[in-house]
């Protein structure tokens, strides 16, 4: 079948009321750009406000506890994110995974949460720059990958895996689109031995410095079905030309399973 392109602005520790206009701008914006899927993961604190003031509009979290309730301080459960409007959910960011020291094992608990409850999962996974450069990338990311999917999916279309080379976070530098081709291939490969069938329908979005200059570049890549965006995504300034670029490059995904 084919799935839209899939664009997701992810605005870690930024975001508050004063910036619901920015996300109005996207939101108006998406709707007219309909080959493509448009979201944005904000602040905790910002989701039930942005939610409410763009209806329609997919309005992310960037993490979620793996267990209902209980003692947690200072965390929020798939419940809380779905009562305050949200319809996704980052799992597994290498900020997370590094800062918080969240494991595989922690990671895959909380996709397999955020998927029971009806939220749509994003799942990261990538590389450190000693890895890259020992030549271990590819099999590295791939390990981390089957260690942290979901052991099945009923709704392969509402899981995508985000490729973030650690290295390009935020600092302006890209993987090559050699490197980018590569990896999402043995994603792909990765996806279809976990799923079958079913993994053709799961998107593999990349990201690390996704910006509107090389944007296009970047989605003419095979396997790459759309992009995480860091700090591109804080204004539709900067983020609608990346949402465009997806849609100038045919928007849809044509999966191996319409060809089946």
């Amino acid at each position: 079948m084919a799935l839209r392109k899939y664009v997701v602005g992810n605005w870690k520790m930024h975001g508050t009321s004063s910036d619901i206009g920015e996300i109005l701008a996207i939101a108006e914006s998406a709707r007219e750009l309909a080959e493509v899927e448009v979201a944005l993961c904000v602040p905790a604190t910002l989701i039930e406000r942005a939610a409410r003031a763009a209806p329609g509009f997919p309005i992310g979290a960037q993490d979620v506890h793996q267990l209902e309730k209980g003692a947690h301080t200072g965390s929020v459960s798939t419940a809380m994110l779905k009562d305050a409007g949200a319809a996704v959910t980052i799992v597994g960011h290498s900020e997370r995974r590094d800062a918080h020291r969240e494991s595989d094992e922690l990671v895959r608990a909380k996709a397999v949460a955020a998927l029971d409850a009806g939220l749509s999962v994003i799942l990261c996974v990538g590389e450190s720059l000693d890895v890259r450069e020992a030549g271990n990338a590819v099999a590295t990311v791939g390990e981390q990958l089957r260690r942290s999917i979901p052991a099945s999916l009923e709704a392969p279309q509402a899981f995508a895996i985000a490729y973030e080379p650690i290295w390009a976070i935020g600092t302006g530098r890209v993987a090559s689109p050699a490197d980018i081709g590569e990896m999402h291939a043995a994603l792909r490969e990765a996806l279809g031995a976990a799923y079958g069938g079913a993994g053709a329908d799961v998107r593999i979005l990349y990201g690390g410095s996704v910006s509107a200059a090389n944007a296009a570049e970047i989605f003419a890549v095979a396997n790459v079905d759309g992009a995480l965006v860091g700090g591109a995504s804080l204004t539709a300034e900067k983020f609608l030309p990346i949402v465009e670029a997806a849609a100038k490059c045919g928007g849809s995904v044509e999966t191996a399973a319409a060809d089946s």
